[in-house]
C-alpha cells in the first residue's frame, strides 16, 4: 500500500484546531460528544436495521453500510483530534500519517459510490415501481455494496502509494488538524505534475461520473414525483429521497469548499471548518437526518420507545 519514502522524515508536527487555550476545553468537550452521538446513531442504525424484518429492503441495505462507513470513516480522525486538543505537543509519524489518509481517502470514496448506489435504488423505486424487486435484487445490491468497497479503496491505495512515495526535504510541519493530502502535498519538493494529474483523473473519472449519475437520478426522480396524480403519493415519494438527498448533498458540498477553492492563507481557517463538517460532523448527521426524516425509521423507533415502557 505505501511505497519507501526517499528521505529520512519519520515525523510530522500538526498545527492543531486552535493555539486559544480558553477555546480547548470547549473544543475538547464539542469533538467527544459528537464522536460519541456519532457511534451511537451508527451503531443504533445498523442494530435497528437487523433486528426489524420490515427495513430488509434494498434502501436500508444500503444505509446499513453507509452507517458503518460514516463511523469507520469518524474514527480515522475524531480519536486523534481529541489526544491532540489535551497534548501539548501534536504529532504523527510518517507511517501513521499514512495509514490516516489512506483510510480516510478509502472509505470517502466508499461513501461516495454508496451514496450514488442509493440513489439509483430511488430512481428504481420511484419511477420502475412494477419492476423494483427485479430490479433492485439481493445480487446486485450485494454487487453495488462490494463496488463501493473496492473502488474506495482501490484509489486510496493508488493515492496514498503516490503521496507516499514523493521526496520531503524541508519541514515537517503540516498546517492542519490531521494528515489531510493538500497540506501534506505541499511539504513535498518532489515534482508534482504526475500527482496532481493523478488526482484530477480520480475527481474527473470517479467523483464527476458519480455526481452527474447522482444528479441524473434525481431529475428522473423529481420529474416521476412531480408527474404523480396523488398528492399523498408525492408526498411519499419525496419523504422517501429527501434524507438521502440532504445527506449526499452535505457531503458532496462540503468536500468541494475543501477540495476545489485556490490555495490560499486567508482560506486555512475556512478550509479547517470545512474538514471539520465533512470529516467529523458529517458521519453524525447522517443516522440523525433518517432517524427525523424518514418516516418508516420513525415508526420502528416509537415501536422500541413504546415497548420499553412497557
Amino acid at each position: 500500500m505505501i511505497a519507501m519514502n526517499k528521505t529520512q522524515l519519520t515525523m510530522f508536527e500538526l498545527a492543531g484546531l486552535t493555539n486559544d487555550k480558553n477555546l480547548i476545553p470547549f473544543l475538547f468537550l464539542f469533538f467527544l460528544a459528537v464522536y460519541v452521538i456519532t457511534i451511537m446513531g451508527n451503531v443504533g442504525m445498523m442494530v435497528i436495521i437487523q433486528v426489524f424484518s420490515s427495513l430488509h429492503t434494498p434502501m436500508y441495505y444500503f444505509l446499513n453500510y453507509l452507517s458503518l462507513v460514516d463511523l469507520l470513516y469518524s474514527s480515522t480522525i475524531t480519536p486523534k483530534i481529541l489526544v491532540d486538543l489535551i497534548s501539548s505537543k501534536k504529532s504523527i509519524s510518517f507511517i501513521g500519517c499514512a495509514f490516516q489518509v489512506y483510510f480516510y481517502a478509502a472509505l470517502a470514496g466508499v461513501e461516495v459510490v454508496l451514496l450514488s448506489s442509493m440513489a439509483y435504488d430511488r430512481y428504481a423505486a420511484i419511477c420502475h415501481p412494477l419492476r423494483y424487486a427485479l430490479i433492485m435484487t439481493k445480487p446486485k445490491c450485494t454487487g453495488l455494496v462490494l463496488l463501493s468497497f473496492a473502488v474506495g479503496f482501490f484509489q486510496s491505495a493508488a493515492q496514498t502509494s503516490c503521496l507516499f512515495s514523493l521526496e520531503y526535504c524541508g519541514s515537517n510541519f503540516i498546517e492542519h488538524f490531521y494528515c489531510e493530502i493538500p497540506p501534506v502535498l505541499k511539504l513535498s519538493c518532489s515534482v508534482l505534475v504526475v500527482f496532481v494529474l493523478y488526482l484530477l483523473v480520480v475527481v474527473v473519472v470517479v467523483v464527476l461520473y458519480l455526481l452527474i449519475l447522482l444528479f441524473v437520478s434525481y431529475t428522473l426522480i423529481i420529474s416521476a414525483i412531480l408527474q404523480m396524480k396523488s398528492t399523498k403519493g408525492r408526498q411519499k415519494a419525496f419523504s422517501t429521497c429527501s434524507s438521502h438527498l440532504m445527506c449526499a448533498t452535505i457531503f458532496y458540498v462540503t468536500v468541494f469548499v475543501t477540495y476545489l477553492h485556490p490555495s490560499s492563507s486567508h482560506l486555512e481557517k475556512q478550509n479547517k471548518v470545512a474538514s471539520v463538517f465533512y470529516a467529523v460532523v458529517t458521519p453524525m448527521l447522517n443516522p440523525l437526518i433518517y432517524s427525523l426524516r424518514n418516516q418508516e425509521v420513525k415508526r420502528v423507533i416509537l415501536q422500541l420507545l413504546q415497548k420499553h415502557k412497557h
